[in-house]
């Protein structure tokens, strides 16, 4: 949910919640309130910074940076160089000291990190008599950090490096390089002896160093003088070092300036991809001004954006500060480990072949130039060289996608809100009347006891546990929001708790900080505590959160966290949290804190859950910071009823999936408004291939369940509903290959197809996984075709008639509106189950459909992974991982066990024993195949031919444009099990 307004003062509590229910009333017709966040212009330090760039530039020729890596400083040992940058204030002063530590680890990347010795030491003084800690905050790593930092025993300093460098060789084979160039700093990285990444290139490293605050007295003006006389020119702009003031509200800054920036350039990469969240495309704009550019950085600042606007750099809910760099075979990244306010600025610049250089051609540099408000300079370095690479890489070091419950993976209904347990169970009862599956139903605030979270309302939820029961009989779940605000109002033992335990956020003064948000007047819990998280993971037992049964999991909203009457809708800056570290060094971090204690009271919520292995948690949350993958999903937030929006989910989705956080989707149907039947329907249609697949819809909208569509639509709609259900096995394999790799589940061309140039800024198809389906949902009104664009010379056919398509290049795909565009690349093998459910759980035991996609070469391969869909069972074995292979030299279909052993292996295999291959469909078979009408089917542990089984076969030839086809029925072979089918 949004903000609906924002109170002016504490004492106009009535006032403010009368407004904001009176503002729910009115639809959304203008576009995000501007004047409530930030411009660059109104950001002191990202102002300063683009200053400082300016000023680089129009003295280039003269331009030297002011930082110089002292060498003798420089030491190298175990795979971490230390030294000490100097900075040079003026010459008169004595060099800032920066130590800086460069980190090889075996995963091949490399970490920089720049401290502040002064602050380091606590050799400063604060300002306001403030409690903040004088250090830059250094605990960034403990949130989002899990592994992938093992120090390189293998790498070494070369002994060819040029006077007033240190190079560094590592990775495997020592394919890559790091040069550090003493004076000025910098540093370039080299994979086979080519530069991918410079760092300091254009002299934009600064760090604002502490220095006391000196009021200077004010000139005044001589008898006489004229009043526009021009002011003396100052070296810096001191006007926002001290105090910050916007919107009404003044940050204090006890420590004074403390931002960090540093330049990064990619030469020879046109495109860059990541840093979600933004709207806008999948490759990232300039941001300098100029045609179709953006005039301000893309910022990372988590905020509760009410009606966001369509392609923007603007913040939005969450931040990962990951960005790839990508050009024809190579792909490069970094990752800006830092949680206070960030900005990004790109530009582009592009070279015109040489013609007196022969075989040199025009290359475009992408020059990025990153700066956070404080905390430490904290960077790394990935080098490929492809984007598989780069995304295990990072996923590695931030931990990969937690493996959901299968529940979660299917579909989900919510809106704001479900009114009474008795709406609840009649919504149930009517998707079933309808026949149309779902596994999920939502609660929004309004089923608390007066916003008090933990609560049920007497009224209007009097009975929750039968209300679970209901659910819970079709195997469906209940999700109830719980947000971080805790209503300020006596005798509730929540907040009681909460005060007199000292868990909540801190104000300036140390006292404990007020705010506004639904409940009025509330406090916000401090998951940076671990004292709080435990306390507020213990909330979630059975014995306390009454009402709850097992089938109840978790919302986390507006975690950013979301203040009404704060700056920006969020807390002041000067907040104080654990460790009396100011709110603006943790911010983009929040929500992540949050979520982590709530997935952990869920983990441990039973005690008899916990001894039978436990239960897989489902929490989402809309704020979110690199790490926040491993607990769970995200949304994009409160979108809006339209085609732009429903048209924006899908490069926000794919730019979430390669930054590591793949269970991502969007409002389906959007939050705000009343989306009419065409794009309803194209919205579910698009949302059948969202990772994270949920309806969602604002209180003032009018019912849209899809069984209250006119027939026409809710036929459709069930049609795409029942896709999904259908292909729940390869996209439980994709959440499987996330879990272990980082792959993203949907993938855009540059990651699927990283050679493909022409690919490159396609955001609007994807794949699904590894699965070679590759989809463009229709987002256009009235559209009733799309153009897909198909890299390669492979065919490619209709998932519904396999008509067959001829890349590269585009082709037109025929969408009317019961037609989503889904095609199949040859050389795959899709699993999927085709019985029609009410719900996941209860195809747990039925059979399976293979469909195997012949390529040019007559070959395809797949696979298929399951497990109970549920518990911990999988780490101790209990799962099947199968892949499929179809041999073109030997006309055969094969399934090989690919996964490892375990002790609860044999046990699951017995529980799946009797789950068969019911049917297996031959895309683009043979025309030798015409005449046959069975095929051999011998099962692992059969020795001779003569001890294999038949089954029936039949071959359809294709009609004009379509791929003959085969079937192979009731094959009698188990999906956990080996077997080999010849059809020579």
């Amino acid at each position: 949910m949004a903000v609906m307004s924002r109170a002016t003062s504490s004492r106009w509590a009535k006032l403010l919640l009368l407004v904001a229910a009176l503002c729910c009333l009115v639809y959304p017709a203008v576009s995000v309130k501007h004047e409530n966040f930030k411009t660059c212009d109104q950001s002191g330090f990202c102002k300063r910074n683009r200053a400082y760039a300016d000023s680089a530039a129009a003295s280039s020729s003269s331009w030297v940076s002011p930082y110089v890596l002292d060498s003798a400083s420089v030491t190298f040992s175990k795979g971490q160089l230390s030294g000490t940058i100097l900075k040079t204030v003026t010459t008169s002063d004595r060099p800032v000291r920066l130590p800086i530590t460069i980190s090889f680890f075996e995963s091949g990347s490399v970490r920089v990190t720049i401290d502040e010795e002064k602050r380091q030491k606590g050799e400063i003084e604060l300002r306001h008599g403030s409690k903040a800690r004088k250090e830059r905050y250094n605990e960034a790593e403990k949130w989002a950090i899990v592994g992938g930092t093992k120090l390189s025993s293998g790498a070494a300093a070369a002994q060819d490096a040029q006077p007033g460098t240190s190079k560094i060789m590592y990775g495997l084979g020592t394919k890559f390089e790091a040069i550090i160039s003493h004076s000025p700093f910098g540093i370039e990285f080299k994979r086979d002896g080519e530069l991918h990444i410079k760092l300091n290139d254009r002299g934009l490293l600064n760090v604002e160093h502490w220095r006391p605050k000196i009021d200077k007295p004010q000139e005044e003006k001589k008898e006489g003088e004229d009043d526009n006389t021009e002011p003396k020119a100052l070296t810096e702009d001191e006007s926002t070092w001290w105090d910050e003031a916007f919107g009404g509200n003044t940050d204090t800054k006890p420590r004074g300036p403390e931002s960090v920036a540093l330049d990064v350039t990619f030469p020879g990469y046109e495109h860059v991809f990541g840093v979600p969240e933004h709207t806008g495309p999948l490759s990232l704009r300039q941001t300098r001004g100029g045609d179709g550019n953006f005039n301000d950085p893309y910022r990372l600042y988590n905020a509760d954006v009410f009606e966001y606007e369509m392609n923007s750099p603007m913040t939005l809910y969450g931040a990962i500060p990951f960005m790839q760099a990508h050009k024809k075979d190579s792909t490069v990244g970094i990752f800006w480990l830092n949680a206070a306010e960030t900005w990004i600025d790109i530009v582009k610049s592009k070279s015109s072949a040489n013609p007196l250089s022969l075989g040199i051609g025009s290359h475009t540099d992408t020059q990025t130039h990153w700066f956070s408000e404080s905390g430490l300079l904290d960077i790394f370095v990935f080098l490929g060289p492809t984007p598989q690479d780069v995304v295990s890489s990072f996923s590695e070091l931030t931990g990969y996608s937690q493996l959901p419950q299968q529940f979660a993976i299917a579909h989900h209904q919510c809106r704001w809100n479900y009114v009474t347990d008795e709406d609840v169970k009649d919504v149930d009862r009517k998707f079933d009347k309808s026949q149309i599956p779902y596994d999920v139903i939502w609660l929004d605030i309004e089923y608390t006891d007066g916003k008090k979270y933990f609560t049920w309302d007497p009224l209007t939820f009097p009975n929750p546990i039968g209300m679970q029961k209901q659910l819970d009989d079709h195997e469906r779940k209940l999700v109830a929001i719980i947000d971080p605000h805790i209503k300020n109002e006596g005798g509730y033992s929540v907040v009681d708790e909460l005060k007199s335990k000292d868990l909540a956020t801190h104000n300036k003064d140390g006292n404990i900080y007020e705010g506004w948000c639904w409940p009025g007047s509330s406090y916000w819990v401090d998951c940076f505590s671990p004292a709080a998280r435990k306390w507020w993971g213990q909330l979630f037992q059975y014995a306390k959160f009454k009402g709850s049964a097992h089938n109840l999991w978790l919302w986390n909203d507006m975690n950013e966290p979301s203040v009404f009457n704060g700056p920006e809708t969020t807390m002041p800056k000067d907040n104080l949290h654990h460790g009396n570290w100011e709110h603006r060094d943790v911010h983009n971090l929040n929500g992540l804190t949050l979520v982590n204690a709530t997935f952990e009271g869920l983990v441990s919520r039973n005690k008899e859950e916990e001894k039978a292995g436990g239960v897989r948690p489902f929490v989402l949350t809309r704020s979110f910071y690199a790490g926040s993958q491993r607990m769970g999903a995200m949304w994009t937030g409160d979108n809006q009823a339209n085609w732009e929006h429903l048209e924006a989910s899908l490069p926000m989705i794919l730019s979430l999936g390669v930054s590591g956080f793949p269970f991502a989707g969007a409002d389906v149907g959007g939050f705000f408004g009343n989306p009419s039947r065409e794009l309803l329907t194209r919205w579910y249609q698009a949302g059948a291939f969202y990772p994270f697949f949920r309806a969602h819809a604002h209180i003032d909208t009018r019912r849209r369940e899809p069984y209250l569509l006119p027939d026409l639509e809710r036929g459709i709609v069930t049609q795409a509903l029942r896709l999904r259900y259908a292909l729940l096995p390869a996209w439980y394999t994709a959440f499987h290959a996330a879990s272990k790799t980082g792959a993203p589940i949907v993938q855009p061309m540059y990651y699927a197809h990283p050679g493909d140039e022409k690919g490159f800024a396609i955001d609007d198809q994807m794949y699904l996984g590894s699965t070679g389906l590759l989809v463009k949902p229709v987002t256009k009104e009235g559209a009733s075709s799309v153009d897909m664009y198909l890299p390669d010379n492979e065919k490619y056919f209709d998932y519904s008639d396999y008509t067959s398509y001829s890349g590269p290049g585009h082709v037109k795909i025929e969408a009317p509106l019961d037609r989503i565009p889904l095609l199949m690349r040859g050389g795959h093998i899709v699993p999927r189950r085709d019985r029609p459910r009410r719900s996941s759980g209860l195809m747990r035991f039925d059979p399976f459909t293979l469909v195997v996609v012949l390529g040019n070469d007559g070959k395809a391969e797949g696979e298929v992974y399951l497990d109970d869909g549920e518990s911990y069972d999988y780490e101790q074995g209990a799962y099947i991982h199968r892949k499929f292979t179809f041999s073109g030299a030997t006309s055969s279909l094969a399934s090989e066990d690919v996964g490892i052993k375990g002790k609860k292996t044999s046990q699951y295999l017995q529980q799946m024993k009797d789950v068969q291959v019911e049917k297996i469909v031959i895309v683009n078979a043979p025309s030798s195949w015409k005449s046959k009408t069975e095929v051999d089917v011998s099962e692992e542990g059969t020795t001779s031919s003569g001890s294999s089984k038949k089954a029936g076969f039949g071959f359809i030839s294709g009609e004009a444009g379509k791929a003959d086809w085969a079937v192979v029925r009731k094959p009698g072979v188990s999906i956990g099990g080996g077997w080999k089918i010849s059809f020579a």
